[in-house]
């Protein structure tokens, strides 16, 4: 499996992992450019949460294709459905974090980032990311 860790990444700039805290917030990893245990294992959890959704869309476009599709199985494939856009937007959310600023300057540093984390953040490098929901009252199957 390919890992993506950029060599980019450096202390100052933390790196948002895949998963969130016990408490549903972002987790960071600060390491230094030659990543490790901890940056190879978020990669493959990132391949695999984005291949995970690839086939749960192929499988609720079945469900939602047919009409006769009962109320709860739509509910459900819509359920999945969420859980993996939220991952997918996790994904992507830190992958645009580790992108190089075009210009050279950093627009955050991590004392702001840090503070920012229940709120949404806009910046030229990075989307938005809400602080993490969970969409079946904490439990993720």
């Amino acid at each position: 499996m390919e890992h993506t860790t950029d060599n980019a990444t450096t202390a100052a700039s933390p790196r948002l992992l895949p998963w969130p805290s016990p408490d549903g917030k972002p987790c960071y990893l600060v390491t230094d450019s030659r990543g490790g245990y901890l940056s190879r294992l978020a990669d493959d959890l990132e391949a695999t949460q984005l291949a995970t959704g690839a086939d749960v869309l192929g499988l609720a476009r079945a469900v939602l294709d047919d009409p006769a599709s009962p109320y709860t199985e739509v509910r459900y494939a819509g359920l999945r459905l969420a859980e993996c856009l939220t991952d997918a937007l996790r994904v992507a959310e830190s992958r645009g974090l580790r992108l190089p600023d075009p210009d050279g300057e950093d627009t955050e540093d991590a004392g702001e980032r840090e503070a920012a984390h229940d709120r949404p953040v806009r910046s030229r490098r990075a989307g938005l990311w809400p602080q993490a929901r969970s969409v079946e009252g904490g439990h993720r199957s």
